[in-house]
């Protein structure tokens, strides 16, 4: 048995405002609406409301290292308990942007973006390796970010 969605299934004008905004986050509502044949002010609407229900969220997206954060990381977590709980725990922590709860290896994976490698080794000993229920962690630091992308649409 398959779990419920938790929002109703987007109808196909959704999906494709979302998928004009993919391209660009900056395209005016305008523009959007002749893509997709709607006016302004329905565009605006609809955005509104997927904004409103946490279907999508529109951010400017950065290079850490032009903004000086030039250690990126993902860091495997072993724990014992609430994995849930945990998760909110990392999810708290600045440098973490990113938590997942999983299966195999890892109970977690997190993506942690520190200015050096100091800050990395203090947000692990003292931040990330001392929350209750954690009971190892395996960080894989990156080299160089090859691929990133936010645009692969919709189904």
């Amino acid at each position: 048995m398959s779990p419920k969605p938790r929002h109703p299934p987007l109808d196909e004008t959704a999906k494709a405002i979302i998928e004009q905004l993919q391209v660009d986050g900056r395209r005016s509502y305008a523009e959007i609406g002749k893509a997709v044949g709607l006016s302004e002010a329905a565009v605006r609407q609809r955005v509104q409301k997927l904004t409103d229900a946490g279907v999508m969220q529109i951010v400017a997206v950065t290079d850490p290292l032009q903004l000086g954060f030039y250690r990126q990381a993902m860091v495997g977590l072993k724990v014992t308990g609430d994995t849930r709980l945990i998760a909110d725990a990392l999810a708290a922590i600045p440098a973490v942007d990113y938590v997942v709860l999983t299966a195999g290896t890892f109970d977690l994976m997190i993506e942690v973006v520190c200015e050096n490698d100091d800050d990395l080794i203090t947000l692990l000993n003292s931040e990330i390796r001392t929350l209750p229920g954690v009971l190892s962690t395996e960080t894989f630091v990156y080299l160089k970010l090859h691929k990133q992308l936010y645009n692969w649409g919709t189904r």
